[in-house]
């Protein structure tokens, strides 16, 4: 048994007056609720009530403690409701857009749970300014931009993506570590997801404050595949850290340069209220948690 239940219980029976009253309420026997009275009461090593001949009198340190949690236990049983009650509308399509990486390695994993419920998820990748056309003319729920959409789209921080200057071991035991420069960099291999090397002549003007003039010995435009080119000790590259942690971890990829501040951007949960469904807001609401993964 938790604690939290033992508060619940301890509310109920303070509300009703009586444990025979409460427990009815709480889907409990009555010897059930009474062991959690007596549980929190131990607990807190203070009597709660007074046991009187019809009924229970609070202590005062039972209305103190009333006072401190019944706005927080009303508040997620509110909560709950709403939850169970949004859950019905659940099943259906949900179309949502955004950068194949991000979809792939953080939001679909975070969504599979709602399968169960019968939502049907609808995947589509692509450029942020293709994909809010896309939700601005209805033909997408919702969308993971990598700049805030512009005014026709409501949109919200989801995600801050940091930067790393990684590549495979081979790379890391010929650089200097703490004390690179760029100028230690310009005799290696550079693999870019664009042939303007966004990501890197990001990291080398944040980072270095330096302007990169280097062609890069490939161009690939997917993070995943320049990840895996980078394992293969093709070369070095800037990654999202959601992206080369878990390379990092197995020692596949090294961390090649260790700053305070690296470069980051912020990913943006965008939908226009014009078609917005109660799917779309539960599914919004579920990826909202995605938040407290940034890491």
């Amino acid at each position: 048994m938790s604690r939290l239940q033992h508060l619940r219980t301890f509310l109920t029976i303070y509300r009703e007056g009586s444990v025979s009253g409460a427990a009815p309420k709480l889907n409990l026997t009555q010897p059930a609720a009474s062991q959690h009275l007596r549980l929190l009461e131990t607990q807190l090593g203070q009597p709660l009530f007074q046991r009187l001949p019809r009924g229970l009198a609070p202590t005062g340190a039972a209305h103190a403690l009333a006072r401190l949690i019944a706005p927080h236990l009303d508040a997620l049983d509110a909560a709950l409701s709403a939850t169970r009650t949004r859950a019905r509308d659940l099943p259906g399509p949900l179309r949502l857009g955004g950068p194949a990486e991000f979809l792939h390695a953080r939001v679909v994993p975070h969504l599979i749970p709602l399968l169960e419920g019968g939502l049907q998820l609808r995947v589509h990748c692509g450029l942020s300014d293709d994909l809010a056309e896309q939700v601005a003319e209805g033909h997408l729920d919702l969308m993971i931009a990598t700049t805030r959409p512009d005014a026709r789209l409501t949109s919200e921080p989801l995600f801050e993506e940091r930067f790393l200057l990684v590549g495979a071991p081979r790379w890391a035991e010929r650089l200097p570590g703490r004390a690179l420069r760029s100028a230690d960099l310009n005799e290696v291999p550079l693999l870019a997801y664009a042939d303007d090397l966004p990501l890197l002549r990001r990291y080398w003007r944040v980072v270095f404050g330096a302007r990169l003039e280097s062609v890069p010995a490939l161009v690939l435009p997917d993070l995943r595949g320049l990840r895996d080119a980078a394992v293969s000790g093709a070369g070095v590259t800037v990654l999202p850290e959601y992206l080369a942690g878990p390379a990092v971890q197995r020692g596949d990829l090294r961390v090649l340069h260790h700053v305070a501040e690296p470069p980051t951007n912020t990913l943006y949960l965008a939908w226009t209220e014009a078609t917005f469904t109660a799917r779309a807001a539960f599914a919004r609401d579920h990826l909202r948690n995605l938040v407290t993964l940034s890491t």
